[in-house]
């Protein structure tokens, strides 16, 4: 099997798994630690498919998808996220190349501010005691979503170039 069949592969698996966790988000407000050890490992043959260098490439991946995490762990420490949703950004963090990083990060923030308004008006339209829960694994999943398409689908970031 060819490289690139193995590699869109993956990455359409990678876009299954994180639907699958927004939907459980919005649902119970849990995402799986089963299916994001699952997104983790699988970035290991995405890289080597992809053809990451294991000096510098790999670890410089890694570090950065650990320094991302660190930093939500930090929000989780504080109680402003929850743990399935560090993890996730951990795990979606290893499959996301590094230019995208920041740009994804700043997606992810939009979609969370865009999500932490829509529970707040629900919560004014249907008063409740339950404490606030943003399923923040639907802005993961949607700012992965939109780095795999910017790196990976998008025919025409070619023209930016030119």
């Amino acid at each position: 099997m060819e490289r690139a069949t193995i590699t869109l592969g993956l990455m359409t698996i990678l876009a299954l798994m994180m639907i699958a966790a927004a939907i459980s988000d919005i649902r119970s407000r849990t995402i799986s630690n089963e299916l994001n050890a699952v997104i983790a490992g699988l970035a290991i043959p995405f890289w080597i498919a992809s053809g990451f260098a294991l000096w510098p490439d790999v670890p410089l991946q890694f570090g950065a998808a650990f320094a991302v995490f660190l930093v939500f762990a930090g929000l989780f420490a504080i109680g402003a996220m929850g743990g399935g949703d560090v993890k996730m950004i951990g795990a979606v963090m290893l499959w996301i190349p590094l230019p995208l990083v920041l740009p994804t990060l700043t997606i992810m923030a939009i979609g969370g501010g865009i999500l932490s308004a829509v529970m707040l008006i629900h919560m004014k339209l249907r008063p409740s005691d339950k404490p606030v829960e943003v399923p923040y694994g639907v802005a993961i999943a949607a700012a992965g979503l939109w780095a795999l398409h910017q790196h990976y689908l998008n025919q025409f970031q070619a023209i930016g170039l030119a």
